[in-house]
């Protein structure tokens, strides 16, 4: 190859390089540059630049229950949304009032196929009028659609948790919220 194709090529590369650096570094007029609100619906929004990453999540504001259990273990309810689907979701957080860490093992079902062993997979809702009881589903691999790991809560320690169980009717708007070792609670289904 000669002196002078070799400067040919070399210039090429450099001009496209350049377009490639130009193209991906700045921010030009704005328009490509991404926010939170372009993030799709359903997925996480990333984290700011300023916020931690060990940073608490948010709590919802709004509460349809509460339930409260030994060793100051706290179950705020927070939504059951009922879906197109034919299912349910409850979402809460729960919460670690007590002086000692706590693991929901009270709170899974007796199923022995069940893998998760710090789920909230016992949890059921109670259809009082139509004398039925709703269980947390499962998926094909014997996994409760349901919050699991809840191992190790620290006093004071916050952490999300939901349950998916089939919705019961639609005339029916109320029902009661169990977990095994706490009173239930009756909460309203929206949706």
């Amino acid at each position: 190859m000669s002196s002078r194709m070799a400067r040919a090529a070399g210039a090429a590369l450099a001009v496209v390089i350049s377009l490639a650096v130009a193209g991906c570094g700045g921010e030009g007029d704005g328009s490509e540059k991404k926010t939170d609100l372009d993030a799709p619906k359903g997925s996480a929004a990333p984290r700011s630049a300023g916020t931690p990453t060990g940073a608490p999540e948010p709590r919802p504001s709004t509460t349809i229950g509460e339930l409260k259990g030994p060793d100051g273990i706290v179950v705020t309810l927070h939504s059951a949304v009922r879906d197109k689907g034919g299912f349910l979701t409850v979402d809460g957080t729960v919460t670690n009032r007590g002086g000692k860490p706590f693991t929901s093992l009270t709170w899974r079902s007796k199923e022995t196929e069940l893998k998760s062993q710090s789920s909230v997979s016992g949890a059921s809702l109670i259809d009082q009028a139509g004398k039925k009881r709703y269980l947390v589903l499962r998926d094909t691999d014997g996994e409760c659609l349901c919050t699991t790991g809840l191992v190790n809560i620290r006093p004071n320690e916050s952490r999300a948790l939901f349950a998916q169980f089939p919705a019961p009717p639609d005339e029916v708007k109320d029902v009661d919220f169990q977990l095994p070792t706490m009173p239930s609670v009756r909460i309203k289904i929206s949706g």
